[in-house]
């Protein structure tokens, strides 16, 4: 059986909050297609995982964000 090391979310490592006017930092939380990724995978808490969906869907109306990627 492995064993795997949790990880500490980084909001909580760094005592703020997620903001919708800070776009490079919630552009970490994207993927390429402009999807929101989970929780589990980016290793927030839970509390800090539903600001933070809250403040990129706050920049995509204020279209500070794109809500899909540019199609070629």
């Amino acid at each position: 059986m492995a064993k795997y090391r949790r990880k500490v979310c980084s909001y909580c490592k760094e005592k703020i909050k997620p903001d919708y006017k800070e776009v490079s930092l919630l552009k970490k939380f994207t993927s390429e297609k402009g999807k929101i990724i989970p929780r589990a995978k980016n290793g927030l808490c839970a509390k800090h995982g539903r600001l933070l969906s809250t403040a990129i869907k706050r920049a995509r109306y204020m279209a500070l964000m794109q809500y899909t990627a540019k199609v070629k």
